[in-house]
């Protein structure tokens, strides 16, 4: 396989920065956009742009035997998409992406129970330094505590549940077919409680869910493609853009600053991320 480490670094910075612009539009619609329509949305907007992908492949290769890890994946990926919405509406940027960078550590764990993966040594330590981390972010116990923080947590919990269903689809399902099946479930599991709950967007929101849409499916592609240019443990930190970039549209935007505990955090948690890479 291909080794190409300074594409698949450009690749997964681009990818993060395009993300990192999805949640900056997410928090700036939030007052306007129901939390329900922000979801709907990325998931509606996301298939359409992906449409001409899977034109592509040709719709035949679409056939699944796994349709009920498909469903399994889509509910878990949706859910996770519904608490980190929301936290990124409730806590400054920055801290909503460190919170989402708790998910890796949840994936070994999950993988023991689900699919009997052995966890090493390397991987302990990571797991504890990354949950350490994640402490420090939230500040229990102090004034500055927001238990919305917790929703972020659990929705990482929910992300490494559907990336380990991702892991045993894989073995006879191709990206593509997982990438359209996401898109089209997440979009009807996200509009279910949208019959009770409709808002119809203004004219002037709608161009900005699209841009929402296109940001995280453009933004996944390219981090799909990073990984499949260069090598994972090797190029995986630079995933850890997405606090820069975070950090630097909450400050532009919002007048966000961070605190000392948030830096000791980040520090924590991308150190565990590199030592967890580091260990595969």
């Amino acid at each position: 396989m291909s080794n190409d480490l300074r594409r698949g670094a450009l690749l997964l910075l681009a990818g993060e920065f395009i993300l990192s612009v999805m949640a900056a539009l997410i928090k700036y619609l939030s007052p306007e956009v129901s939390h329900g329509m922000l979801v709907f949305a990325r998931n509606l907007f996301g298939l359409f742009f992906l449409l001409p992908i899977i034109y592509h492949q040709g719709w035949r290769n679409l056939k699944t035997d796994q349709f009920g890890l498909h469903l399994v994946r889509s509910v878990v990926g949706v859910m996770a998409m519904y608490g980190y919405f929301y936290v990124i509406t409730h806590l400054p940027l920055a801290e909503a992406a460190l919170v989402k960078l708790s998910a890796p550590f949840f994936l070994p764990i999950i993988a023991l129970i689900w699919l009997g993966e052995r966890i090493s040594h390397k991987t302990i330590w990571a797991i504890m330094i990354g949950f350490v981390g994640v402490v420090f972010v939230l500040r229990p116990g102090s004034e500055t505590f927001q238990p919305v923080a917790l929703v972020g947590v659990a929705a990482a919990a929910m992300a490494s549940v559907a990336k380990v269903t991702i892991r045993k689809m894989s073995i006879t399902e191709p990206g593509y077919r997982i990438v359209f099946y996401f898109g089209l479930l997440a979009t009807v599991v996200s509009g279910i409680p949208l019959i009770w709950e409709w808002q119809t967007p203004a004219l002037s929101t709608l161009p900005w869910l699209a841009a929402i849409g296109l940001a995280g499916t453009l933004g996944q592609l390219l981090m799909t493609k990073a990984y499949q240019v260069a090598n994972p443990g090797q190029v995986g930190p630079f995933t850890y853009a997405a606090v820069i970039y975070a950090a630097l549209f909450g400050w532009m935007f919002w007048n966000e600053v961070i605190v000392i505990t948030t830096l000791i955090g980040s520090a924590l948690i991308i150190g565990a991320g590199i030592l967890n890479m580091k260990s595969r």
